[in-house]
This record gives C-alpha cells, structure tokens and sequence, in this order.
C-alpha cells in the first residue's frame, strides 16, 4: 500500500477518534454507527480514487459523493432508490430545519432524532473529507488539527461549566497518531534512518529521536489534561451529579446539563432520589408567593412537550411591560411586591427565575432580555451563576366568578391557532368532550379537566410512569394515572387545547422552605413543571394539576384549589382585595406549607453549601493526592531497592575456612565452596550495585572499564570526601574486588553501615538542586526504566520481524513462484 492510500487510512481512523465528544452529547450510541459507516465509505472512495491515480480534486470530489450517497441511504426520504434525488435534498433541509429547532428544545444527552443525528453524520463526514485531503493530499497533518478542534469545540459550547476530559485526550491521540504516521512516511520516502546524533539506525532499531518524540508527545497531551484538573477552579456543575432528584421537572436536571435544566417534558420517564441542593433564597414582600417561573414550553408532540427560543428587548434598553396598562388583561386586578432572588453556584442557566408580570429588576449582571409573551428572563451569553438581583412583579388576582366571564377566542384568532394544534387522538377527545359536556365557558371546561386529576379518578403521585405497552403514551399516562409533575403538566395542557383553549408549560420552582418569615429557601428539589390556561381578557392563569402530596413547597388558588382536601379553604372567595391576605385573590399556601423537602432531603437554612461541593473538594483533593503519588513513585522505588540491597549485607559474621589446612594425606585441600562464602559474594556486590546506583543518582561519572578500587579512589578524589566516608569508599571498593577476583571473598565486614556513611558524604558534597532530585527523582531508577522499556521495545520489534518472516513463508505470490 502507497504512502498517501495508507495515511488516508489513518487520517478516517483518527476523525473517527476525534468524534468520541459526541458521546457526551448523545444519549445512545446509535450515532457511532451512522458515523463509522460514513467514515469507511469516505476513506473507501479516497482508497479507490488514489489506486486508481485521479487528480486531487478528483480525491475530494469522490469523497463528496461517497457522503451524499451514505447520507442517501441512511436518512431516506423515501422517493429515491439508492441514488438521491431533489426530494432527497429536500429532506436534508427538511433535517436541517429540525435539527435546528430540537437544539433549542432539548438539553444534552440529547434523544436520538433524525435532525440532530442528520447533523452530525454530515458535520463529520465533512470533517472526515477536510482531514484526508490535508493529510494525504496537501500533505498538511497539522492543519488537520483545526477541524478534529472543531469537533471538541461542540462539549465546550453545551457545557457552560465543566468539560469532559476524555474525548479530549482520545481526540488528542488520534491527531499525535495523524503527525507521526505523516513523518514516518516522509522519512520512508527519504529512505534512511538516522538519529539527532548523525548515527545511522538499523532497519528494526528503534530510533532514539523518534522515541524523543513520543516521549514529547505523550508528556504534553499529559500536561495538557492533568494540570486544568489539579487547579482548584475547574469544577463541574453540582447539577450534573443531581439525576432528576426529587420533585424536579423530570429530565430537567438531568445528567451532563452543568446546572442547567432541559427545557422538555415528558409524557413517561422516572425520577430518582439524590443529594439536596439549595439553588435559590428569595426574600419577598408576598405572604404566599406563587411559584417562580424561568421557561415555558409549547411545542407539543406525542411524546411530550418542548420549549421554542424566546425573543424580547434587552432589559437597558427601555422598561418592562406593564400589564396594567394593556387592554388584553384589562379585566385582572393586580398587586405589586418586591423580591430579592439570590442564586447559589449551583444553578447555571441561561433563563433568570422571576415571578410572573415583572415591571421592574435590577442588579442583574450580564447581557439579558425579556420576553413579554413567555413571561422569562433569558440571556445568550450570561448565566444565573451566584446572581443577586432585585423583581418588582405584580401578582394577579382572580376570582372564579370572573374568569367565568372570559369570552371564547374565534377560531380564526392567531393565539388559539398556535396554541391549541395536537396530535390526533381519539381516546383523549372522547375523554375531553365526557369531561367538558354541559361547560359553556373556557373556565368551566379547564376547571373541569383540571378536577378529574385527583384521588376521585384514581390518580397519584409517583417517580416513575408505567410502561405504555402499544398505547400512546399520553393514553397510557391517562390510563394508568401515575406520574410526577411534568405528566400532569403535559397531560392538562394536552386535553386544555383538545378542549378548543390555548395552553402551555410552565418551569420554574414551588415556594420552597419559608425562614424568618418572609425569606424562602430553594431547593432543586423545589423544581416544577404546570400547566398555564390563556383566559381572554384575563391572559395566562396558571393550573397545578400535580396532586399536592407529591410536590414540595406545593401553592394552591381558589381559583384552581386543591381537589384531594376533605374540607374546603376557611378563606372566603369572596373577599376584597386586600394586600397579603386575601387567600381567594392571591394564591393560597397549601396544607404543609414548609414541608420543601420530599424524600428524605432537608435544606440548609441560611446557606448555598450542600454535600456536593464537599466531594467536590475531595475530588479535587483526590486528584492532587494521585498526581503527587504517582511523581512519588521513582523515589519509592529507590528506596525500596536500597532497603533490599541493605538487607542483603547484614547478618552476623560467617566462619571463615581456611584453605591452607593440610587434609588427611598430608596435602592442602582447594577452596572450599559453601554457602556463607557464596553469600558473601553476593553481599558485596549488592553494596557495590547500591554504590553504582548512589554515583549515578548524584551525578557522579561510572566508568564500567574500572576496577572497583580506581574507581573508589575517583570518588574520595572527586567528591572530596572526609576521613570517614572515604574509609567506607575504599571498604566498599576491596570488598568488590575480594567479591570478583579473590579465592575468599571478604566477610564480616558491616557493609551497610560503610554505605550510609558514603551516601551521606557524597550528599554532603552535593548541591542543593542534586540532593532534591536524587531524593524524588532518583537518575539511577529513570535509566533503569529507560533500558528496560528500550529492552522491551527491542525485543517486540525483534518478535514482530520474526512473525512478518514466518508470514512471508506463506506470502501467495512466493508459493505460486515455488509451483512453477
């Protein structure tokens, strides 16, 4: 295989490792399957195309229809057969357009929809086309980083706090694996080896430079990754680690949404119970506020409902509306409060909570805007991060007597068009016209809906939804009548706008845990979804269809009360409307009304902090702990190694025979081996490795063509070693030689006391910069580490050429030549 065909290969492999950021945004793997088969398909063309010698632009424009036709087969529009057709590129766009709106309704890991998967094939096919024209065409490995960064950059733009290491350094090895296969070729083509030394290198030598460059490689992509862990600022989001805990909006604060909450609710799914977290303090001069709100949703389908962006004015750059003074609400009455909302570093959106009908805030730092027809705070670029801000915001009052007044929309009016569009379903429209027969207003037919979720009609609070089987899934929900907030929020809404009246999502969180009288803490736990009934003349009216066991800091209104109490509110309905204290105007505390914290979960008074950032600290304390531990190692090692060696030169004394007495004959008999003579050998050159490996750590020269006294003298010369220490060098340096060239070696002599003394005269001698880094890094353990990965490396190169020569043996061409 040519050069250029096999870095084609290697650049398909490595954009296929530069897309592993995709599996933090993706909540299946069904997209590495779309994106494997499209990456072999592009680098089968550019195979094709170079064997068979096209033009560079030829290379790309094959490539360009291997992805067209992939694209073809695996997001059919189901007009073409294999070749795409122009409602094939319809479809694409069509993709396109959804991909674009599922962005903005769903929060990572996102679902497997066709548009976001569309995307991504193609967003990485093109990558794919860029790599291989750069890397085997333009011969430009390292411009090829560019586009592989690109894909990174995708988790870096979702994840507003922390990003995932791992796709990083797996990206990171494909590009170091892209520049040396490119270098590798340029230097096959050049046709020798050679070293920065100018010495030339056999063909199964590894090359010392090039091992250089590994080691070079290796230890950046290392630094790169560990040193932003051991820094105390880069942490994740609390959020993250909270899957759906508690009363949340389910899927909101899901894994991987860095404090941000997914603005989707479901029609089933589950919640699980986790750490609580305190995100919100709210001080207001409301009595019984209502819930605060951040987001709606209105993109109903049938499985579920999702957000669409909001569009509004900057807040600096004029006032907030006042409903006051509009004639669509002209028939609600209106109470003005103020709050200060302060936000931990645990909430970490793009959408500021507020309360309903906001005429005035302050203090919000960063780049904001409001949109008047959501009713949300919301900003591009800034996040509720440690925010502390000021809302002056009007309460509605109703009553139920007046809302029944609200004429009907026609049919024709643009608000209940966009609002009331549903699937097609027959059971809940025969179940909506069974609940809404004999109603002759809107307020009568939602009151009514609304009513039939309670205990009366069998339906509870629960984590977890029940399997649809082969029903819809808002049959099944309204079926088996289990499920959590964001069920009844969607199920209500659902049948609402079947009834003919627009609807809507609404997120935000309940009224939380009241302290000292007028301040309310929240927690994440607090997070809610409800369903909001557009009344004309009245405008949005909120409806909490969630029965109220199940949801913490739950409010309910007389206009919307609470079904499942056995004795009605002892509030009068019809009372006026005075400020903190008309139950039947504002929005009425339930039964429990500081019972925030469902599910064992209690909140903290007074404070943001919570147990989460307690293991964040001992994450990062466990980081730096690892790191320091694995530098630790090389010094471990030596010390080990020099206990061993210690423990080989102490014991008590051996008798020594003497090989000069006469034997029975009257003859001198030889030398007696035994096993106290064989260990004294062996003690002396354990001392003598351990004073080679102490030379080396202090950077003394060893010269291997010594003897051990020459190269004892050298040492008490060099170093300059007292009276002491040099005793022990030339101690040392007799005992090696006895050990090597002697019939007796030399026995009892307290080795391991003489090499203590030298180490600490050969330290003393030392400067400061040689002591510390023989004392961590110890040089003799590094060289040894060096030799036996250089050891090993050689002798897998040397098992490699024995294979490739046992495979040639059955290479199909030599044995066609041997037949002949």
């Amino acid at each position: 295989m040519t050069g250029r065909r096999r870095l084609g290969l290697v650049a398909a492999t490595a954009t296929l490792l530069a897309s592993a950021p995709l599996a933090t945004i993706f909540d299946s793997w069904t997209w590495l399957l779309q994106v494997l088969l499209t990456v072999v398909m592009i680098a089968g063309a550019a195979v094709l195309a170079r064997t068979l010698r096209f033009p560079g632009w030829a290379q790309g424009l094959s490539m360009a229809l291997a992805l067209l036709v992939t694209l073809t087969w695996i997001f059919p529009s189901g007009h073409e057969l294999l070749v795409p057709t122009p409602a094939t590129l319809a479809h694409f766009a069509e993709l396109i357009q959804q991909a674009g709106e599922d962005t903005r309704s769903y929060a990572v890991p996102v679902p497997d929809r066709d548009g976001l998967l569309f995307v991504a094939v193609l967003g990485l096919g093109v990558v794919a086309i860029v790599v291989d024209l750069l890397t085997a065409v333009f011969r430009r490995p390292a411009l090829a980083g560019l586009p592989m960064l690109a894909i990174y950059s995708i988790p870096v733009a979702v994840y507003l706090d922390s990003v995932p290491v791992t796709p990083f350094i797996v990206g990171a090895c494909g590009y170091l694996w892209l520049l040396v296969a490119d270098n590798v070729d340029r230097v096959r083509r050049f046709g020798r080896r050679f070293t920065g030394d100018g010495r030339d290198v056999d063909v199964w030598e590894p090359s010392p430079l090039a091992a250089a460059g590994r080691r070079l490689g290796v230890a950046g992509v290392l630094v790169a990754v560990l040193l932003p862990l051991a820094l105390p600022t880069v942490t994740g989001g609390l959020l993250s680690q909270l899957t759906q805990s508690g009363n949340g909006v389910g899927g909101g604060l899901g894994t991987g949404n860095g404090g941000r909450i997914d603005l989707f609710a479901a029609l089933s799914g589950k919640l699980t119970d986790s750490t609580t977290v305190n995100l919100l303090k709210v001080t207001t001069t409301e009595k019984e506020p209502f819930y605060l709100r951040f987001a709606v949703a209105d993109q109903l389908t049938a499985t579920g409902i999702g957000s669409q962006p909001p569009s509004g004015n900057a807040l600096n750059r004029g006032s907030l509306p006042d409903p006051r003074r509009e004639s669509s609400t002209n028939q609600t009455t209106f109470q003005q409060y103020h709050a200060e909302i302060e936000v931990s570093d645990a909430l970490r959106q793009t959408m500021a909570p507020t309360y309903s009908y906001p005429v005035g805030i302050k203090d919000l730092s960063g780049s904001w805007a409001y949109d008047p027809n959501q009713q949300v705070l919301y900003s591009n670029r800034s996040t509720t991060s440690k925010q502390r801000y000021s809302v002056d915001y009007l309460r509605a009052q109703y009553t139920p007597a007046a809302l029944r007044t609200a004429p009907a929309l026609g049919p024709d009016d643009p608000l209940r068009r966009a609002y009331t569009s549903v699937p097609v379903n027959t059971f809940v429209n025969d179940l909506v016209a069974k609940l809404t027969k004999g109603k002759t207003n809107d307020y009568d037919k939602a009151r009514a809906i609304y009513e039939s979720f309670s205990k009366k009609y069998g339906y509870t609070y629960s984590l977890q939804t029940q399997p649809a089987g082969n029903l819809a899934e808002i049959e099944a929900f309204l079926k088996n009548k289990v499920g959590f907030c964001q069920q009844y929020a969607v199920a209500m809404t659902w049948m609402v706008r079947a009834a003919g009246i627009p609807a809507r999502v609404a997120f935000g969180f309940t009224r939380g845990t009241a302290e000292d009288g007028d301040t309310f803490v929240i927690t994440n736990r607090n997070a809610h979804a409800w369903t909001e009934v557009y009344l004309q003349g009245f405008g949005w009216v909120p409806f909490d269809a969630t029965p109220s066991a199940g949801v913490s800091g739950s409010a309910r209104s007389n206009w919307a009360p609470d079904v499942d109490q056995t004795t009605s509110p002892s509030t009068p309905t019809s009372a006026a409307p005075v400020p903190d204290s008309s139950a039947s105007l504002a929005p009425g505390q339930n039964q429990r009304p500081d019972r925030a914290n469902d599910g064992g979960g209690t909140a903290t008074a007074g404070t943001f902090s919570s147990d989460e950032e307690n293991w964040t600290g001992l994450l990062i304390g466990g980081t730096i702990a690892t790191l320091i531990a694995l530098l630790l190692v090389p010094a471990l090692r030596r010390v080990l190694l020099r206990r061993r060696r210690n423990a080989a030169t102490i014991g008590p004394p051996p008798a020594v025979v003497d090989p000069g007495e006469p034997g029975p004959a009257g003859t001198v008999t030889g030398i007696e081996v035994t096993s106290e003579v064989a260990q004294a050998r062996a003690d002396a050159h354990a001392a003598w490795d351990e004073l080679i490996d102490t030379m080396i750590d202090f950077q003394i020269a060893v010269d291997p063509t010594e003897t051990p006294r020459l190269t004892a003298q050298r040492l008490v010369k060099e170093t300059l070693l007292s009276a002491e220490p040099a005793a022990a060098a030339e101690l040392l340096g007799t005992a090696e030689e006895r050990a090597r060239y002697a019939r007796q070696p030399m026995q009892g002599a307290e080795l391991t006391a003489a090499l203590r003394r030298l180490r600490a005269g050969m330290s003393h001698s030392a400067s400061a910069r040689v002591r510390l880094r023989a004392t961590l890094f110890p040089p003799s353990i590094l060289l040894e580490w060096r030799l036996a990965l250089a050891e090993a490396g050689t002798r897998t190169m040397e098992a490699a050429s024995r294979a490739r020569e046992s495979l040639a043996r059955f290479n199909l061409r030599r044995l066609l030549t041997r037949t002949r």
